[in-house]
């Protein structure tokens, strides 16, 4: 496993994680955690999703909890967009593709917005450093212009929640001030 940053810009704190696949006759055998790799999330909790094909999960973020992420099967583009008001990077947007057949983990901090896109159906794991709690779930449009992400579709499938997310605006505020309560 090594750290490792794209060659565009990522916001301060988003990692990549390049992991080794070991196939032999039997099929592949891939590390995607230990806990002395320093990733900046700690996983307390870990979930499975299946997304069909065309589906679009977010665009997300949460104050409290940090993200690790590892594609099973398919392939995902993932959407960035630092918020944090305090960050260095806030405002940098970017996308990152994950794909089955090249492994890597992504890391994402609390304060940077992330959505993911399905090419086809595909199986993932991440880990969350916090327990879910719906509270620590905030989110915007995933085609609000502002977001400057250029996703590969025109129609995703949504889920009712996402489809009816406010703006980015709206979402960066309501973050920021979780946020800033967060660390007093």
């Amino acid at each position: 496993m090594r750290l490792t940053i794209e060659s565009q810009a990522l916001p301060i704190g988003v990692k990549t994680v390049s992991l080794q696949p070991h196939p032999d006759t039997r099929g592949i055998f891939t590390e995607v955690f230990r806990a002395h790799w320093d990733l900046g999330v700690l996983p307390l909790q870990w979930n499975v999703v299946h997304s069909e094909q065309n589906v679009l999960r977010g665009v997300h973020g949460h104050w409290r909890h940090g993200d690790y992420v590892v594609a099973l099967q398919g392939t995902i583009t993932v959407g960035l967009k630092d918020l944090r008001l305090s960050s260095p990077t806030c405002g940098l947007a970017a996308l990152i593709k994950l794909e089955s057949r090249n492994p890597q983990g992504l890391v994402i901090p609390p304060g940077v917005a992330h959505g993911f896109f399905f090419h086809e159906p595909t199986l993932y794991i991440y880990a969350v450093s916090h327990y879910w709690d719906v509270a620590d779930e905030l989110g915007c449009r995933w085609d609000d212009p502002d977001l400057h992400l250029p996703w590969p579709c025109e129609r995703p499938l949504l889920s009712p929640r996402d489809a009816h997310l406010p703006n980015l605006a709206t979402f960066t505020e309501a973050l920021n001030n979780k946020l800033a309560e967060n660390l007093r």
